[in-house]
């Protein structure tokens, strides 16, 4: 029998040529032990600690951490502390099960907290644990039901043409824990665990004692916020360790046009307004005009983006509705599939999809709104939203690693606010139906993104879907239950308004925009028909619009780095006229960035226990000295990417 590869195929993250095809490192047509007592309990346990981590991070800083790359390093260091044989498979699902964590947290705390901190304008709002815990339940389930359909598209279709860095990193993380086995495999992982270690030290170093600027940034300087005070021009970058090989494993054509998107914002928008705005724009600082107008422009354009993808992707979505007809009718193709492109059936996703909706219906009757119809209308715009917008959640963490769930979570606020003022639906009633109902489609979506991250891993590796899939929803069960008593055990202890409470920034956002829906007040639509008009002509001129508008949304001390990246990876992936070489090169750049973002992520949640130990650092440097220290530690980072990518070897060294 055919022993299991050690290591990735070479075509693991390129584009397959017409007769080739992908062999993951389980072999497709053998069986693993996956499911198995231990999988499913270590990463329940580990759903149940990340959930209430980053529940508490989240809300504090207003940073959902990522949860899939920690929990692999820590199912791979389990394995090999138990000598455990063949753990591929079972890190696989502890991995898939323990991620919930992440999406399920970001999910609630963009919205649920909203509530608690409107209560405190209107004590006739009320919220209580079932509220939180079946929005955010229901909205898990709709986004695993909804994607699956849509597995084979993205995670098999698709292979090469997506950079999908988080699914990157984590599989690197996982097939790492089998590469003992050869002196090559034992180099590849040293070669990630000291990238892990470099930059986890760098990120913990960094938002620990601040010995260098986390943020290099034009306005510290004298220079710098003269410029920004009479044009509004900054210019910043992140210096991250982990966002950094974030971008490299994007690549330059995504990370350019990303960066072009903030540029837009950042470099045009923010001068105009900031130039020739009111009095009152003219007063506030570029940030303020990112955060009340521009990244407004970014909401409407990240919208009209995903409804274009949903229009180019309709051939896809009625592909799958056809197959759930067909098999539905029995006519289905009774040729055997192999176990490693296995789903669950379509027969048994549309029972349980019915299921679900019934229980999102009866939630909104019984739990949320009281008036059957009203509560019909919020059941059609969260069905509609959820399924619709499921794709294009997929679709942004395949590009660039972070789902834009909050920007769209916002609009579907508005246009479900709109809708319920129009039924008769308003005021404090209005404002608790708009939230919850949000908080289902912020779940479903965040739960959608996640799940095609879980799904590429398994699809890189060798996993059963069908396994992942059925194992999600009691992950998302515990997730949800974890995340409810989190966020009502915190608002009892800090609150989400007043002196030394929460931040949560995300929901207080979404409060802002709520209230004047629902109580009368301005709403800026005009900024919104802006930046949907925008990705029209983008998308009429061939310009990726997705990407374009999430550069719009995300900050650019954010976006900056990812372009830093791309170019290193143009660069290592360029030098030699040897295409071999080239591709070597550009491999191990992907091997070191996936142990900087592993690294980053594992030592973040370090830091952030560290602080909420209560330590803190005072830096004697002043800022313009750890700016300086900034920018010679970050060319360093830069210099050891370079260095040790262009070390790779080919197969005929």
């Amino acid at each position: 029998m055919e022993a299991d590869p050690l290591e990735l195929p070479e075509n693991a993250f390129r584009e397959l040529g017409n007769d080739e095809e992908y062999r993951p490192i389980m072999h497709p047509a053998r069986d693993y032990a996956e499911v198995t007592p231990y999988s499913v309990t270590m990463g329940l346990v580990l759903a149940v600690i990340f959930s209430a981590a980053a529940a508490y991070l989240g809300l504090k800083v207003g940073q959902v951490f990522e949860a899939a790359i920690p929990i692999a390093i820590i199912a791979v260091g389990l394995s090999g502390a138990l000598k455990k044989q063949n753990p591929l498979g079972q890190n696989v699902i502890i991995q898939s099960i323990g991620a919930c964590s992440g999406v399920i947290v970001a999910g609630a705390i963009f919205t649920l907290p909203a509530l608690y901190i409107l209560q405190a304008k209107y004590p006739e709002i009320t919220v209580n644990f079932l509220q939180i815990f079946l929005s955010s339940l229901l909205g898990g389930i709709l986004g695993i039901l909804f994607f699956i359909p849509f597995r084979k598209y993205f995670v098999k279709d698709m292979h090469g043409k997506y950079p999908f860095p988080e699914a990157t990193a984590t599989t690197q993380v996982l097939a790492s824990g089998i590469a003992k086995a050869s002196a090559k495999n034992d180099g590849q992982a040293k070669t990630l665990v000291i990238a892990s270690l470099i930059g986890g030290v760098y990120d913990y170093v960094v938002e620990t004692f601040g010995w260098w600027a986390g943020v290099l940034n034009t306005a510290v300087t004298s220079w710098g916020q003269t410029l920004a005070e009479k044009t509004k021009l900054v210019v910043s970058c992140n210096t991250g360790a982990a966002v950094l090989g974030l971008g490299y494993i994007i690549g330059l054509n995504y990370a350019f046009i990303i960066f072009a998107g903030s540029v837009f914002v950042w470099w045009v928008l923010i001068p105009m307004l900031g130039t020739y705005g009111s009095s009152e724009i003219t007063a506030m600082s570029p940030e303020a005009i990112f955060a009340d107008y521009a990244r407004l422009i970014g909401i409407g354009g990240i919208a009209m983006a995903g409804i274009i993808g949903i229009v180019k992707s309709w051939s896809i979505i009625q592909s799958a509705v056809g197959l759930a007809g067909r098999e539905l009718k029995g006519k289905a193709d009774s040729s055997s599939t192999v176990r490693w492109q296995s789903d669950i059936s379509m027969k048994h996703i549309v029972f349980f999809v019915s299921i679900a909706l019934i229980a999102v219906l009866l939630f909104f009757w019984i739990g949320v709104i009281n008036t059957f119809w009203q509560a019909f209308v919020a059941w059609l715009v969260v069905t509609l939203i959820a399924f619709l917008f499921t794709t294009v959640a997929a679709n942004a963490i395949a590009i660039v690693g972070s789902n834009p769930v909050s920007g769209m979570t916002l609009m579907t606020l508005i246009i479900a606010s709109a809708i319920f003022v129009g039924i008769g639906l308003s005021g404090s009633s209005g404002i608790v139906a708009s939230m919850v109902i949000g908080g289902v489609v912020c779940t479903a979506l965040s739960m959608a993104g996640g799940f095609v991250t879980d799904l590429k891993v398994g699809y890189w590796l060798g996993s059963t879907p069908k396994k992942q899939e059925s194992w999600k929803f009691l992950g998302t069960l515990v997730s949800a239950a974890t995340v409810g008593g989190v966020i009502l055990l915190l608002n009892q202890v800090y609150g989400f308004t007043g002196d030394n409470a929460l931040v949560a920034p995300q929901a207080n956002a979404m409060a802002k925009v709520i209230e004047p829906l629902m109580m009368g007040g301005d709403t800026p639509w005009i900024l919104y028909m802006v930046g949907a008009i925008l990705a029209l002509l983008l998308n009429w001129l061939g310009v990726p619009a997705l990407a374009f508008c999430l550069g719009m949304f995300i900050p650019l001390q954010l976006n900056t780095p990812l372009l830093v990246g791309g170019a290193i990876a143009w660069f290592v992936g360029s030098r030699s006229k040897d295409k071999a070489v080239n591709d070597a090169r550009r491999d191990r750049g992907t091997l070191i960035s996936s142990g900087l973002i592993a690294g980053g992520a594992l030592f973040g949640v370090f830091a952030a226990l560290t602080r909420f130990l209560g330590f803190e650092y005072q830096n004697p440097m002043d800022v313009i000295a750890t700016q300086w220290a900034g920018l010679a530690v970050y060319a360093l980072l830069i210099i050891y990417l370079i260095w040790e990518s262009m070390k790779a070897k080919t197969l005929k060294d």
